[in-house]
């Protein structure tokens, strides 16, 4: 924001916008909840230039008002299950999901992040009220609050994310089990007990008293729930704008009223009536140690949630929509403020929910007000909506909540934790969770974690072994001071004066290991040994001191890449046995071994960091955002040029990046690759932008130059580098020569005087060929605008063009201003307009446009 406009602390989920030089310093922001994208009308400014007045501060955007309707239907059912679970009054939810929605709304760190009744705190706060009753646990919500905003003072909310996700999954899995078991006991007519073990020690009792009317309701409830998704067709579009939750809750509690079963129902008191929170009364350490457990459960399961909302956020595709990233300590404020509040008018302890934020962010919401929005309904709901809540059966609230329990055990969760060797952690934190607490059973979990990492930095395998002569010496894990004497036990086995390969597969090396491998390495080759030191991939990490000579294997996979050059490969033929077999050529050498070499680097190394993302694409097909249309040439390297990975760009090369003209690419035997890939990308897989990328150097560019009116003499001897005509007396024209031919066009425009010539911001072109290159590819956007499909995308205005320009020696990207832009001027007027290349500064994209 500029210096003569005061920044407005209560909101700081705006990004700020530009003045104007009429700017004053009273003058405040009127924004939209869409962010700087959507233009002031004329009408928003008073004649002395000053807004209309603070009601358009509060303008509430659409999307967000549909988005607080379906988190409010979620949320209400969600909200009296919980209080249900927890053996709090009724209402308590509804005031918790109230004062979640409006206080964390609006404070809060994370606008698209809602608030409510703490799942993760349901064993918690049933413990709490079994033990010191509602009002003090009231206080302690309080005060737990006070603690939030302690700590969001300290700056420490990133300190909660340093705990291992085997920790916090297990927790969430282990509360999940133990809201599950309770619940269990109501859907089958009974009272839930004190504890998970208690529970399931009455389970058989249970079952033997069973009340058919209570199951009757419940099954219905968990039928619906699952089936209400699934229904198909039209039907089931239209029945999916209503929540699960709500159509399975509304369903039961239509059944159970016009069937007249007896069951236990909500019982919401009159508000006048309505119990609020009382001086704690109990031992000093067991309320420190309930605050504590609020504290902290409540704070990761609020900051976990709003760094999975970020990730949501930022996987939604919507250009017009700037929402702001997560600012964790203000969301712990939030939270603590929130608890506060929610606490002193008898509301449940509140922390940030998976489930009402995701619904949140997928509904469309756009700012923090379809949050506040949520808040309001449910308040309204809970002040007029009181004869309907009391017809919701009980049981209906409890099959909700326990099959809510019954997903927090996430087998997803269960894979990823058993994958990265952390399973005894889960399971610890798991088991100390039900069978202790929750408090306890994290405590347990982090050390079980320590422990974890100590056995990993300290178990360390070594092996040495022989293969053709070469000592290869393997060590695996972390090598610290407490591997050394193995470590070196086995250097000295490696017998003086052979060749010694010792292959580091760790992430880790003290510096007692350092001094033990280097004394080894400085004895050895004064032995006449020789040392080499690899990585897991077999790659060098220690060169050599000698010459590296032409036998010798210095290519490694990414050294085509850095344009290296080694010495000419051996081959060594190796027939196959047998009589009458063709004798196959077998490729030893470093340059026939690159593909393989590197296909197994791949394997090795990347192909599992890359795994999951690869099998997401393959399930779900790809949804590129753009077509990227370059040049053949092998020094573009499109993915690095872009910071793109896969499913990022449909990508099309060929040389010259040329776009041939409809109608002109099937042309004497030619396909119409080029013109298919343009129609799948735009109307089948509707990408939003097509950029046309031009690089220095371009051979083809230079062939076009050298070719119309060169003679023989006068044309150099590469083939690149010239474009014959053909002559009746001359053999009929190459494939490369028909397909140059399509860039003829961008050749007449340079020397055309109707276009001005294309140039780089900050310079000229350095000769003749860049500008043939830059003429390029603004002559192929006009090529683009000529196909039928883009022609359409254009009109619908669902598509952009792009121009963009690579120069390869100096790693230089240029974007062409004003690119996609189509040609307005009047037939037969010259084209005046400056065709702009701007370079793209490293800091700052916006300055590479114009």
């Amino acid at each position: 924001m500029s210096a003569d406009v005061p920044t407005r602390e209560d909101q700081p989920d705006r990004p700020p916008r530009p003045q104007s030089p009429k700017t004053t310093k009273t003058r405040k922001s009127t924004k939209s909840p869409r962010g700087p994208q959507r233009s002031r009308s004329p009408k928003t400014t008073a004649p002395d230039g000053r807004p209309p007045g603070r009601w358009r501060e509060f303008r509430i955007a659409g999307a967000d008002f549909s988005a607080s309707i379906s988190v409010f239907l979620i949320a209400l059912p969600l909200s009296l299950g919980i209080a249900l679970a927890t053996g709090a009054p009724l209402q308590a939810g509804l005031v918790a999901a109230a004062v979640g929605g409006l206080v964390v709304g609006r404070f809060g760190g994370v606008p698209l992040q809602v608030s409510g009744p703490a799942t993760g705190l349901t064993v918690v706060t049933a413990g709490l009220i079994q033990q010191y009753g509602w009002r003090t646990t009231c206080a302690i919500t309080v005060l737990a609050g006070l603690a939030q905003l302690g700590l969001s003072a300290l700056r420490v909310a990133r300190t909660a994310l340093a705990v291992s996700p085997a920790i916090v999954h297990g927790m969430l899995a282990a509360i999940g089990i133990s809201i599950a078991l309770a619940q269990l006991h109501i859907v089958l007519g009974g009272n839930p007990q004190s504890s998970a073990v208690a529970n399931v020690q009455q389970l058989p009792a249970q079952l033997a008293r069973l009340h058919p009317a209570a199951l009757s309701v419940s099954v219905l409830t968990v039928v619906v729930l699952f089936a209400w998704p699934r229904i198909p067709g039209r039907t089931g579009r239209i029945a999916r704008r209503v929540p699960a939750a709500l159509a399975a809750v509304a369903a039961a509690t239509a059944v159970a009223t016009f069937a007249g079963l007896r069951l236990d129902r909500v019982d919401l008191p009159s508000w006048s009536s309505h119990v609020l929170p009382e001086v704690p009364n109990g031992p000093v350490l067991g309320l420190f140690a309930a605050v504590l457990t609020v504290t902290l459960v409540g704070s990761v399961e609020s900051l976990l949630s709003a760094v999975a909302v970020d990730k949501l956020v930022a996987a939604r595709k919507d250009p017009d929509v700037q929402i702001p990233r997560a600012r964790l300590d203000r969301e712990l404020s939030g939270q603590g403020a929130a608890n506060i509040v929610s606490g002193a008018l008898g509301g449940l302890p509140i922390a940030g929910g998976g489930v009402r934020s995701a619904t949140n962010v997928a509904a469309g919401g756009v700012s923090r007000h379809s949050t506040m929005l949520y808040g309001l309904w449910v308040a309204v709901a809970a002040l007029c909506l009181v004869p309907v809540f009391d017809l919701i059966p009980l049981a209906a609230l409890a099959a909700l909540v326990m099959v809510i329990g019954m997903q927090m055990v996430n087998i997803t969760h269960m894979r990823s934790v058993r994958r990265n060797r952390e399973l005894l952690v889960y399971v610890g934190t798991l088991a100390g969770v039900v069978f202790v607490g929750v408090l306890e059973g994290v405590a347990i979990g982090i050390a079980l974690a320590v422990g974890v990492a100590l056995h990993r930095l300290t178990r360390t395998r070594i092996t040495l072994d022989e293969r053709e002569g070469v000592h290869r010496l393997h060590a695996r894990g972390q090598l610290t001071f407490l591997a050394v004497p193995r470590l070196s036990r086995l250097l000295h086995q490696v017998p003086q004066g052979s060749a010694c390969v010792v292959e580091l597969d760790g992430s880790f090396m003290d510096h007692a290991a350092y001094e033990a491998l280097h004394d080894w390495q400085v004895s050895h080759l004064a032995q006449g040994g020789s040392v080499e030191f690899t990585g897991r991939s077999g790659a060098r990490i220690a060169e050599p001191a000698e010459p590296v000579t032409q036998s010798s294997t210095c290519c490694r996979p990414w050294t085509p890449w850095r344009n290296h050059h080694c010495g000419e490969p051996v081959e060594q033929p190796r027939p196959e046995q047998g009589r009458g077999t063709d004798q196959v050529r077998v490729t030893t050498g470093v340059r026939g071994g690159q593909l393989a070499s590197g296909l197994s680097s791949f394997q090795r190394n990347t192909a599992p960091l890359v795994r999951g993302e690869l099998a997401r694409l393959a399930r779900e097909g790809q949804q590129p955002s753009q077509l990227f249309l370059t040049c053949a040439d092998s020094r573009l390297v499109t993915s690095m040029i872009t910071a793109s990975g896969p499913g990022d760009l449909f990508t099309v090369r060929n040389v010259g990046n040329l776009v041939p003209l409809p109608g002109e690419e099937g042309a004497e035997g030619q396909d119409d690759s080029v013109a298919a890939a343009i129609e799948y990308a735009v109307d089948i897989l509707r990408v939003q932008s097509i950029t046309v990328c031009g690089h220095s150097g371009c051979g083809a560019m230079q062939a076009l130059l050298n070719t119309p009116e060169n003679t023989p003499e006068n044309r150099p001897a590469s083939t690149l580098k010239t474009l014959p005509k053909s002559t009746p007396e001359t053999p009929p024209a190459s494939p490369l020569t028909r397909w140059l031919r399509h860039g003829q066009p961008s050749l007449e425009r340079m020397r055309s005087r109707d276009h001005a010539w294309a140039r780089i911001s900050g310079r000229l072109p350095a000769d003749a060929v860049e500008q043939l290159c830059l003429t390029n590819v603004v002559q192929q956007l006009e090529h683009l605008r000529a196909h039928p499909a883009v022609a359409r995308a254009l009109a619908e205005q669902r598509l952009e063009l792009h121009g963009m320009y690579f120069h390869v020696g100096e790693a230089q990207a240029y974007l062409l201003a004003a690119d996609g832009q189509p040609d307005e001027r009047p037939e037969g007027q010259s084209d005046s307009t400056d065709k702009v290349f701007n370079r793209v500064a490293p800091t700052a994209f916006e300055e590479s446009r114009a």
